[in-house]
């Protein structure tokens, strides 16, 4: 996808996400907004959701897409970006050491940590079907879209 479209489909998401954010405060539904508005708008995006950090493991919370696991360890590419408190994008999963398969198709991920009053409250997990789908422009849009949840 040629990068200006990229940018136009980002910021059309942020302008909607604007819209519906504005009058509903609930964080659940603030999630399961962005999950959907993203979901619908970047062609790329095969799965988007969020996983919440446990002890020991982390837990599905919204998301949209097909069915995930409801419980991962921090093996993969959640828990390295929740351990590492930053931003990891993987242009191909399978070669990423102890990524856990939630759904074959996915090839490329990128995963960004969600702070609330500086403390880690969870993460945004994007999957493609297609290999490195993702770079710095959905890195700092998907930053900017995750203000809306602080």
């Amino acid at each position: 996808m040629k990068e200006e479209e990229k940018r136009e489909l980002y910021e059309k998401s942020i302008s909607e996400m604007s819209e519906i954010l504005a009058v509903t405060k609930d964080k659940e539904e603030r999630m399961h907004a962005i999950c959907t508005i993203l979901k619908r708008n970047m062609p790329y995006y095969f799965w988007v959701g969020f996983y919440y950090p446990k002890k020991g493991w982390m837990q599905l919370g919204p998301s949209e897409g097909p069915p995930a696991c409801t419980h991962i360890s921090y093996s993969g590419v959640c828990g390295a970006a929740s351990r590492g408190k930053t931003t990891l994008i993987v242009p191909d999963v399978h070669e990423f050491a102890g990524h856990v398969v939630c759904d074959p198709r996915s090839k490329s991920e990128m995963v960004v940590p969600v702070f609330i009053e500086g403390e880690l409250a969870s993460v945004l997990d994007v999957d493609s079907e297609e290999y490195d789908a993702f770079d710095e422009i959905d890195e700092r849009y998907i930053e900017k879209i995750l203000l809306f949840l602080t």
